[in-house]
């Protein structure tokens, strides 16, 4: 049988799989728990240990289900994406490139390790002497860049600097001004340094946010302004011809998508925040979990396992959203982040040889935080007519020094809502009132890490990087290309320059608000 039979044969296997209530899977096997539950630790040496738990057992995942995806996992060249992914081989083929950012973390090729390890010893030695004064009395950082180059570094800096905070970091990323002026007003401008992060060094929104802060800069009386800026890019002759000079280029290999390329030059706002040592953590995180997705077969690959349960809802369910809510305050910005990752590495509808799907791809990601998330849409979850699986994610160490009380109850109310998700019930007296019942039986993840710290950090978003992968390999799909996000700045040109054939209603809306 050809593998392209066998892939079919698979997903019909699926979709004819007897369906069983998570009620029934828990009363037919009492070792679920431990079956579909996974602990990792990584030692890290001098940084620490890692540790995480990875528990799906209230997903309708069975063992007949995880045979048939083991089955379609390798008919799909799984072990072969894999590998090709981390030895440099083309694994975007719509654009001929490779996805080298894994080895900005130490892990793929020889060749392209090398290179990772140069430009980050670059950057570290940059971040020390701003650190050091080299660029006078540096208090703030403004960075500026936009989807991965702002929503990483802003979900980095946000979780790691709740304590320790060498520098100010502001990320802005919209173009509307009132995104930058709120970032003017909290700094000043005497000791101020401004990071540009672009691939391509030509995106709109962020080189029209960046000469609005270099005229700040010269507003406010700064001898040098273009001496403040630190360029993050993959197109350093671009940067040189803007007016950086070389010494304050932190070039990044044009092989690293924009939403992976936190762990270049881009991660620089975060090494500023927290310092070098901090950063290094965050890296040795991420290549403990590449080793893991790298070496681990099968169900017992946890980024795998987790890519097995997004397909069974999104493909053999119907589910259209998958929500994650992170029930602590560092990952606020966490499902934003996981947004742009899946969505616009996923969200396609041709597969990696330009045919159509035959089923659906990314589910649209959503979420929040627990516990303001449970009094404002988890009505919906508990007993709305959508079907939406669920990740919680929660630390078993607290991130504050309260009352302990404080995070007992915050555990208590994740570790609750995955049960009652899962149970349902009446809450009425006499088990009848159906505006109080619940009909249970919706699924959720938790992912319950040891501690939330940098190399933590690392790896928990690793994890979700090869998750994505996993799952676009499986449907067959490129996630390293997203043209649909060109079309859109290519279109906005095209308003604000008045050319272009639009209909109707966009002429009329360019003329009420005076464009064109």
């Amino acid at each position: 049988m050809s593998d392209n039979a066998k892939i079919k044969s698979a997903w019909n296997d699926l979709n004819s799989h007897a369906r069983f209530t998570l009620a029934q899977l828990f009363g037919a096997d009492p070792d679920r728990a431990a079956k579909l539950s996974q602990r990792l630790e990584f030692d890290l040496g001098e940084m620490g240990p890692v540790g995480m738990r990875l528990d799906w057992s209230k997903t309708h995942l069975d063992d007949a289900l995880l045979g048939i995806f083991e089955t379609l996992a390798d008919a799909s060249g799984f072990g072969a994406a894999r590998a090709a992914l981390f030895d440099g081989g083309i694994v975007n083929p719509t654009e001929g490139r490779p996805a080298t950012h894994g080895a900005l973390r130490g892990s793929g090729s020889e060749a392209d390790v090398e290179e990772a390890e140069a430009l980050l010893a670059r950057m570290g030695m940059l971040v020390d002497a701003i650190h050091q004064g080299a660029l006078g009395e540096i208090n703030h950082l403004i960075h500026i860049g936009i989807g991965g180059s702002a929503l990483g570094p802003d979900l980095a800096v946000d979780a790691l600097t709740r304590d320790l905070k060498l520098v100010d970091v502001h990320v802005v990323s919209n173009i509307d001004g009132l995104a930058l002026e709120q970032a003017f007003a909290a700094c000043d401008p005497q000791t101020t340094l401004i990071a540009v992060a672009s691939k391509t060094f030509t995106t709109t929104e962020t080189m029209t946010n960046a000469m609005s802060a270099l005229k700040w800069l010269a507003d406010n009386k700064v001898d040098d302004p273009s001496g403040r800026v630190v360029a993050l890019t993959a197109n350093p002759e671009k940067a040189v011809e803007w007016g950086v000079d070389e010494t304050r280029i932190l070039p990044f290999p044009e092989s690293v998508g924009g939403r992976y390329s936190l762990w270049s030059s881009i991660g620089f706002p975060v090494a500023m925040a927290v310092g070098m040592e901090e950063f290094q953590a965050f890296l040795l995180g991420a290549q403990a979990m590449d080793i893991h997705f790298r070496e681990a077969e099968g169900r017992a690959n946890g980024p795998l396992l987790a890519a097995f349960g997004d397909l069974y809802y999104a493909r053999i369910r119907g589910c259209q959203t998958r929500a994650v809510f992170a029930y602590d305050e560092r990952l606020a910005l966490l499902p934003d982040y996981l947004q742009q990752l899946e969505m616009e590495s996923n969200g396609k509808s041709v597969t990696a040889q330009g045919a159509p799907v035959d089923g659906a791809t990314a589910s649209i990601t959503w979420g929040g935080v627990g516990t303001d998330a449970q009094h404002a849409v988890f009505q919906l979850l508990h007993q709305g007519t959508h079907l939406i699986p669920v990740d919680f994610i929660a630390s078993i160490a607290p991130g504050d020094e309260l009352d302990p009380a404080h995070h007992k109850a915050l555990l208590a109310n994740c570790f609750a809502q995955g049960a009652a998700l899962m149970s349902g019930g009446n809450m009425s007296a006499d088990g009848k009132d159906p505006a109080r019942g619940f009909a249970g039986d919706r699924p959720s993840a938790t992912i319950l890490v040891d501690d939330l710290d940098a190399a933590t950090l690392g790896a928990l978003i690793a994890f979700h990087e090869h998750r994505v992968f996993a799952n676009a390999v499986l449907m067959g799909i490129n996630p390293f290309d997203q043209f649909g996000v060109e079309l859109g700045k290519k279109m906005a040109k095209e308003v604000e320059s008045g050319e272009g054939d639009f209909d109707p209603s966009t002429k009329a809306l360019m003329e009420a608000a005076g464009l064109g």
